[in-house]
């Protein structure tokens, strides 16, 4: 049994033995028969051929399929995406919480697997979802035979597909049947690993997003897992759209009834035509001519407009969209959306969201997070929610997003945060207080940390060198020379020892850790660290070695022969 394998049938028996999580669900089981995968040997990649251009199921169907529709009186908050089908949305919960039992460090969230099950199959919408979580019609992407997609010859004998010749991407989440082999799950406990259920298919791609002992709460882990699923930054950009959507706010709404859209099918063998039966001919009867009415000519239909669509997301930008270190942005841009007919798109929902940030966190001061969703005004208008910039000088890309039912529009400018004026330190203290620092020869000197401040508030940014000192003829407090030196010491990348070094500018909250001091081959005693900002702001440490403890075993001393005598008398 392979080790996820293994983890995760353990963690699922606690997980069915959790009284709120039992009641939280409607079957018996969250994970009985989980991924045979190993997270961390097979980490899929954006070469995978799951990554691969696979084409799209919702091409068989008609534009029209978009978001399930709420049901009359329901609403969901401001900004936030249409409903999920009752079972799909069920099916992403419980993935989500299975896979944070067997995988706590990934943080999936569910509104991922849903970004992504509304772009590959609208949440199985027009295809009947069942309460099963199977539809009553099968959901196959595009043969992929290299014409127009990538070709994958057939790996799974049509046993998911149909297609023995070709293999096509499969189910609510579109897993290509090579794909499905190594992370298929039963994610309903009915006993099964089906790619065409959703509750399977949801929990298979929960696995496989969090391989690799992935951490999606990182953006650019995040990124790289939703790349490895279908290789397009603009399939990426999408379902990070939805994601954010759905964090906003979604509804439940019933499962959609199956539509008659066509399914397609393997080509094959074509029935040999048969000709027509001969018949005897027939002489028709005599009929006398007939003048039909004089009918006055009819004036052509006029066509009917085509329904309005989405056209055009403008973003526009000032010349110095910027702002300084830690303030509020004071400008605020403005997305306005039309529509193909000229009129602006009301009601239109936009995702803002702060992406390739260097800035050290800039975010939407409202809730803190680094996307805000905003539906348009009377006049197509969204206006960017309040920004706060990083606590760091760098650069950002604002982009706005909005989608229709069948295309997506995306607008970005770019933002800019200018350096704080940092304020002098006038004071550097130990976050431990003034604990001995103190190691047995050999060992290291480690977890020492240093507090930066100006009038008690931290310095963020502020830049410190720590070496080691002793005192001159004169009293005073000098560097040792690093030829002669026999005290502890730093090592740089190439691994030499170095009596001083620049430490890493504070953090945010004004602290910085001391690296790693060695003591190998250091002679017992007391040597002295200094650490300093500036000349008059500087911290004096004195670090104690201690000799090692003699371990090694005395031997037993042999009395003498005359000894020997007098203790027999």
């Amino acid at each position: 049994m392979k080790p996820l394998h293994r983890h995760l049938v353990n963690t699922s028996r606690k997980v069915l033995c959790t009284a709120a999580l039992a009641a939280s669900l409607t079957t018996a089981a969250v994970v009985t028969n989980t991924s045979t995968a190993d997270a961390g040997e097979a980490e899929p990649t954006p070469d995978s051929p799951q990554a691969t251009d696979r084409g799209d199921a919702r091409l068989e169907l008609p534009d029209l399929v978009a978001d399930p529709p709420l049901p009359p009186g329901a609403t969901t908050p401001e900004g936030a995406a249409s409903g999920i089908p009752a079972t799909a949305l069920d099916a992403y919960r419980r993935a989500q919480i299975s896979v944070a039992a067997a995988l706590p460090g990934c943080k999936l969230p569910w509104q991922l697997l849903a970004g992504i099950g509304r772009v590959e199959s609208v949440h199985a919408s027009g295809y009947g979802l069942k309460a099963d979580g199977y539809t009553e019609k099968p959901i196959r992407g595009p043969r992929l035979d290299g014409n127009g997609f990538a070709e994958i010859r057939d790996t799974d004998k049509g046993e998911w597909d149909a297609d023995a010749v070709y293999d096509r991407a499969v189910g609510p989440l579109q897993f290509i049947p090579s794909t499905w082999v190594t992370w298929k799950a039963d994610g309903n406990g009915d006993g099964k690993r089906d790619p065409n259920n959703i509750y399977d298919a949801a929990l298979g791609a929960g696995l496989y997003l969090c391989s690799g002992h992935r951490d999606l709460s990182d953006p650019a882990q995040l990124d790289k897992a939703v790349l490895s699923y279908n290789n397009s930054r603009e399939y990426v950009n999408t379902v990070l759209g939805y994601m954010r959507q759905y964090q906003a706010g979604a509804a439940q709404v019933p499962n959609p009834p199956a539509g008659n859209y066509p399914t397609p099918t393997p080509p094959g063998t074509l029935p040999t035509p048969q000709p027509p039966a001969t018949r005897p001919p027939v002489t028709p009867p005599v009929t006398p001519p007939v003048t039909p009415p004089v009918t006055p000519p009819k004036e052509p239909d006029k066509p009917t407009p085509p329904a309005a669509h989405l056209d055009k997301l403008e973003l526009p930008g000032g010349p110095e969209f910027t702002a300084e270190a830690e303030s509020a942005f004071a400008q605020t841009p403005k997305a306005k959306v039309l529509l193909s007919d000229g009129k602006p798109a009301v009601g239109q929902t936009v995702v803002f969201a702060v992406e390739e940030d260097t800035t050290g966190g800039t975010v939407f001061t409202a809730d803190g997070k680094d996307f805000a969703v905003v539906v348009t005004d009377a006049q197509g208008v969204a206006a960017v929610p309040a920004l706060k910039a990083g606590f760091k000088a760098g650069g950002f890309t604002l982009r706005a997003t909005t989608y229709d039912a069948s295309r997506r529009l995306t607008a970005q400018l770019t933002g800019a945060v200018t350096a704080k004026p940092v304020p002098a330190a006038d004071l550097l203290t130990r976050t431990d207080g003034t604990k001995p620092l103190e190691v047995v020869a050999g060992t290291s000197f480690t977890g020492v940390e240093f507090l930066a401040t100006a009038k008690d508030k931290p310095v963020p940014l502020a830049k410190a060198t720590a070496g080691l000192v002793q005192k001159n003829a004169a009293g005073e407090w000098v560097p040792v020379d690093p030829a002669t030196a026999k005290g502890p010491f730093f090592k740089g990348e190439d691994g030499k020892k170095l009596t001083t070094l620049e430490l890493p500018a504070t953090g945010p909250d004004g602290k910085i850790a001391l690296p790693e001091l060695f003591t190998t081959d250091v002679a017992p005693g007391t040597y002295t660290l200094r650490v300093s900002i500036s000349d008059k702001v500087f911290l004096l440490l004195d670090l104690k070695v201690t000799a090692k403890l003699d371990t090694t075993p005395k031997p037993t001393p042999t009395p003498s022969a005359s000894a020997t005598k007098a203790a027999l008398k």
